[in-house]
């Protein structure tokens, strides 16, 4: 697979379409795009990026984003700091099925409605969408966290479980805003990032948020426990049954060496007290004996 990153010798062009034929004949191979700061205004040549799974045009001046309706592989999308305004409808997003990281920061954002049509992306986990003017609605969060089922962290703070169950007082730990659910989950841009470096960046995140929620979430602490508690359960028996087997083995053991030690005594009784026995046969009867008891012992 290409992986597509524009250096800084092209930022003197208008538009990334004209920056390299050659790029453009090879972009339905491309799997990943990094265009920020370059005073883009259009996307229009991404129609034919079906590969395209990491996409970062952030800063730039992209008004609308619908050519990327065919980029249904991508798994994050960084379009902050552009002048988006409007977002695509359902049947946009839902073809997004891969996408998990969206950053819409920074953009011209509006209404509520429209941006509820992000509910109809199947996997979002991670969504940004303050320094918009819908940020500053009444209900803006609440509304997204109850709009987008699969949606675990918004604007630098996971979600508690207090934003989701309606009329549920948690101790100070497990509330909305608390510093345990901090995490900045979209850090500034680093110069010259590979296509790996951005996966890695992926996984880290999405795995951060996931251990944020297992140690502040009690749906999930108590889940776990629930969890816990049916294994043992269901495994007790096969606990008992290893347990008197041992117990058994360990009396066969005991019992073994009990017998070996009292024929053990009574060999040595008679050889010294007894000088009359014959010692040479009783020595050979011994070692045989013993011989075949650590045999059966084994």
């Amino acid at each position: 697979m290409f992986h597509g990153t524009v250096t800084k010798e092209l930022t003197s062009h208008e538009e990334w379409s004209h920056y390299n034929e050659n790029i453009i004949e090879d972009q339905k191979d491309f799997v990943f795009m990094k265009f920020s700061g370059l005073h883009l205004k259009s996307m229009e040549n991404l129609r034919s990026c079906i590969s395209l799974r990491v996409c970062i045009f952030s800063n730039n001046f992209i008004t609308d984003i619908s050519p990327l309706q065919s980029c249904i592989k991508l798994v994050k999308l960084d379009l902050h700091g552009n002048q988006v305004k409007s977002l695509p409808d359902t049947k946009f997003w839902s073809g997004l099925k891969k996408l998990q990281l969206l950053y819409l920061h920074d953009n011209g954002f509006a209404k509520l409605r429209n941006i509820c049509m992000l509910s109809a992306c199947p996997s979002l986990i991670a969504l940004t969408m303050f320094d918009c003017p819908v940020s500053l609605k009444k209900g803006y969060r609440h509304v997204l966290v109850n709009s987008i089922w699969t949606l675990k962290a918004l604007d630098h703070h996971v979600i508690s479980d207090e934003e989701i169950i309606q009329n549920w007082h948690l101790p100070e730990r497990f509330k909305t805003y608390n510093h345990r659910l901090f995490f900045n989950f979209c850090p500034a841009l680093k110069k010259g990032s590979t296509y790996e470096d951005e996966i890695n960046n992926i996984k880290y995140v999405i795995s951060k948020i996931n251990e944020i929620m297992a140690h502040n979430s009690p749906v999930l602490i108590v889940q776990r426990w629930i969890r816990g508690f049916l294994v043992r359960k269901s495994l007790s028996s096969l606990f008992l049954y290893k347990k008197h087997q041992e117990k058994f083995i360990n009396e066969y053991e005991t019992k073994q060496i009990y017998i070996h030690k009292r024929y053990e005594d009574k060999f040595f009784k008679d050889l010294f007290f007894q000088p009359e026995t014959n010692i040479t046969g009783k020595l050979a009867r011994w070692k045989h004996g013993k011989t075949k008891l650590w045999v059966n012992f084994h």
